[in-house]
């Protein structure tokens, strides 16, 4: 197969490359590394593109923008693509305050394009969006919760599995960065159903592992790892801390790429995450922390939540188990968080020319 993976130095997106390119798939990966112009120094991925381009074989790297029309309509010109895994975005919820033309030019035009070059020019590949849970904006925070002494859950037995997809995307507050992505998903549902695309749309929760380029506003378990061995001060914004996220590794989620791939539903939606065993508060992943790298970290309590974020989220796998059932979660919150500190103890090695362990 010939294989497009759009943010292909990110998280997922460099795991999509590795997996794909093992499996002796040719791969063209495009990123220009917004991620540095978004979040600084911190957010750079030049180095996990350096280490693809290290340990692959059939890869290759494009330094392009998907808010180039002409530019992603010629690529697809001249290749026919079989899967194209998309993954670029402006990731951050908060940082979309900030610059909402860019957020909506990236997330929802830019997605457009990948999709309408598609239709033109590679009408039988099947195209996976990755999506996010925030495109519920705030109505999962409607269910009855319980205060617990590390975190909040859901009240109600029947919520126990979390929220499933037919929770409701409109009249509900999103932040600027769930609305680009409601676009963006909303335009990938229309382009399989209407026009008879191979979508699929992943509604991703906390998505996490050692190739994230973690920072404040975007990263939550990997920046929480990098602030324990830096010593920066980690702000906990609201809820108490108790507020809860479940994370998926970056190579489950690819997993899951893989499986729609093989039987896909054109315009179907699935939420994607750890569930109810990979889900952790922040207060509980701070103690984790502390226990693997035996560090102290240094936090802050803010009591104002951020706009529009969830108190409880634990993504109901349920339909993507019923419909793909040789999909599952292989990797545990211990041995994810383990894979970070480990990955990062070795990056500030090589910073500093120390040997320094957890």
């Amino acid at each position: 197969m010939h294989i497009l993976v759009t943010g292909s130095s990110g998280l997922v997106g460099s795991e999509a490359v590795e997996y794909f390119d093992r499996l002796g798939h040719r791969v063209t990966g495009l990123d220009n590394n917004l991620r540095r112009e978004f979040f600084g120094p911190a957010g750079d991925t030049s180095w996990n593109l350096q280490r693809l381009r290290d340990v692959t074989r059939h890869f290759t790297h494009l330094d392009a923008d998907i808010r180039n029309r002409d530019l992603i309509f010629s690529l697809f010109r001249d290749s026919r693509f079989d899967l194209v895994v998309h993954c670029a975005a402006q990731p951050s919820h908060d940082k979309a305050r900030d610059i909402p033309l860019v957020d909506f030019d990236v997330n929802a035009l830019g997605t457009l394009h990948l999709l309408e070059a598609t239709r033109l020019h590679s009408p039988e590949a099947v195209f996976v969006l990755l999506s996010t849970n925030k495109v519920y904006g705030d109505a999962p925070n409607e269910l009855p919760l319980a205060e617990l002494p590390t975190r909040w859950d859901y009240a109600r037995p029947e919520d126990r599995d979390g929220i499933a997809e037919d929770c409701r995307i409109d009249r509900t507050l999103h932040s600027l960065f769930g609305a680009s992505k409601l676009a963006a998903d909303v335009l990938a549902q229309e382009y399989g159903r209407y026009y008879g695309l191979r979508t699929g749309i992943f509604r991703g929760g906390c998505l996490t592992g050692p190739c994230h380029s973690g920072v404040e506003l975007h990263g939550f378990l990997n920046y929480l790892v990098k602030v324990s061995f830096t010593g920066q001060t980690y702000t906990v914004f609201g809820y108490k801390g108790k507020q809860v996220r479940d994370n998926l590794h970056s190579f489950d989620v690819v997993r899951a790429v893989e499986e729609f791939a093989k039987s896909s539903r054109p315009g179907e939606v699935y939420n994607l995450g750890g569930g109810r065993e990979n889900s952790i508060s922040v207060l509980e992943a701070i103690a984790a922390v502390e226990n693997l790298t035996g560090r102290k970290i240094n936090w802050v309590y803010k009591d104002e939540p951020r706009r529009g974020d969830h108190i409880c989220y634990i993504s109901n796998l349920a339909k993507l188990r019923r419909d793909f059932p040789a999909w599952q979660v292989t990797r545990d919150l211990p041995s994810m968080l383990k894979e970070m500190v480990e990955a990062e103890s070795k990056h500030q090695a090589l910073a500093t020319g120390a040997a320094i362990r957890p």
